[in-house]
């Protein structure tokens, strides 16, 4: 055989290693650790109190209704995904008699969960929006936002969100930014449940981020991952979207259902779109179908058919709410056990922000130096930036964690 001669030089050589995703390499650490009482607050994923994975009653019935379906099938979706869900998911994030609906304004495109939507949405803005090409994100953000916006071509800024000193909102601060932002900017936005802080604007200060981001032609880019879920009601958490939509606004809301739903690996869900008339969505949603052809050709069905099976029955849909009031409820309930065992440790510092604050996530304002001792010490994981997942905290193990966290607020600086 003839001998080749191979180059031992790679093409890729020079491409370094990434550093491992921060939540996936907590919970691998997690995982392996055989400590008995190690707890892991770092995944954002809702646990029952005896801390096992929750299939909502209401999905295990919309599968049942799916597998006994004898016209089911398994072709393709349609490009932008089945119209019955996607006007389905519109409606439950716009609300039923919202202008944009009444209106035929607006279009929903079904995406690989809540980051397909930002993905989808940050891709079709690159191409399409001509005013400007900064987007700022909030300061401290969920991971993701900087990396897909960046990923398109936007220069990406932080705009202040978190106030350390009062554990709550720099609103002042964020107003100030939007104010000296370059007019047209893009602004994501959390509609409610902020991740990682926990802190939601009031309707007030929303009702103030509107006007000034009217006077400047922003862009809102709502991400929406914890409707129902932050405080058990939909209507709610979905105030600040409805707010905007009924200011005249046109713009974006990214909808995911893993939380709400408990498909977090079934990748359910939807962008929402509003504009300014009927024809400027027809013109939108059509790129959006080539855009989405070309990257993941049609959406999977699975999830998107649990969720639209739920939404499209009145009997579903009530014991959905019925499902979410325990899923938050839980989540509310673990927030003041915390908050009253720190109180009753007498644990240096104030702790009413744990209760304060809404949804999955707990901003607790612990340092880096004191959450590398709770997973060495205590073998209590959590991410860096001091953030909490509620979801991990049970009455089980509420005790050891608010004496750990005692220990290192008190030793650890």
């Amino acid at each position: 055989m003839e001998d080749i001669n191979r180059d031992t030089v790679s093409v890729f050589q020079d491409v370094p290693q990434a550093p491992p995703d921060a939540i996936f390499n907590l919970t691998k650490q997690y995982k392996e650790d055989t400590y008995d009482k190690k707890i892991n607050v770092g995944v954002g994923a809702f646990r029952t109190d005896d801390l096992k994975p929750y299939v909502l009653p209401v999905v295990k019935k919309a599968e049942a209704i799916l597998f006994n379906d004898a016209n089911l099938d398994h072709e393709y979706q349609p490009i932008a995904g089945e119209e019955s869900y996607t006007r389905a998911a519109v409606k439950l994030i716009l609300g039923e008699d919202s202008p944009a609906i009444v209106e035929k304004r607006y279009a929903g495109v079904q995406t690989i969960s809540g980051t397909g939507a930002n993905h989808t949405g940050a891709l079709f803005l690159s191409l399409f929006y001509k005013k400007s090409k900064k987007c700022f994100i909030s300061n401290p953000t969920w991971a993701n936002h900087r990396n897909i916006f960046s990923l398109v071509g936007f220069d990406v800024e932080e705009y202040p969100y978190w106030n350390p000193e009062t554990r709550g909102l720099d609103y002042v601060g964020l107003l100030q930014s939007m104010r000296e932002a370059p007019e047209g900017s893009i602004y994501v936005l959390h509609a409610c449940a902020h991740n990682p802080t926990g802190v939601d604007p009031t309707q007030d200060e929303w009702k103030g981020i509107a006007e000034v981001m009217r006077e400047k032609n922003h862009f809102p880019f709502f991400d929406c991952a914890y409707q129902g879920f932050a405080s058990g009601d939909l209507n709610k958490d979905a105030w600040a979207v409805r707010y905007f939509v009924e200011q005249g606004f046109e713009l974006f809301v990214c909808q995911s259902f893993a939380k709400n739903f408990g498909l977090y690996g079934e990748r359910a869900g939807n962008l929402t779109i509003v504009t300014k008339s009927e024809t400027n969505a027809q013109g939108v949603l059509s790129q959006f179908e080539k855009l989405q052809r070309s990257e993941i050709s049609n959406p999977p069905a699975f999830g998107s058919r649990i969720v639209k099976t739920v939404l499209n029955n009145q009997e579903l849909y009530n014991e959905w709410t019925k499902n979410l009031q325990y899923m938050s409820g839980r989540i509310i309930e673990m927030r003041k056990a915390l908050r009253d065992k720190l109180t009753e440790l007498n644990t240096p510092g104030t702790w009413n922000h744990i209760t304060d604050q809404i949804g999955m996530f707990s901003f607790t304002g612990l340092k880096k130096s004191q959450v590398q001792v709770l997973k060495e010490k205590y073998h209590i994981y959590m991410t860096e930036n001091g953030r909490i997942s509620m979801a991990g905290v049970s009455t089980k193990n509420v005790d050891y964690l608010a004496e750990a966290i005692d220990y290192v607020v008190r030793n650890v600086q």
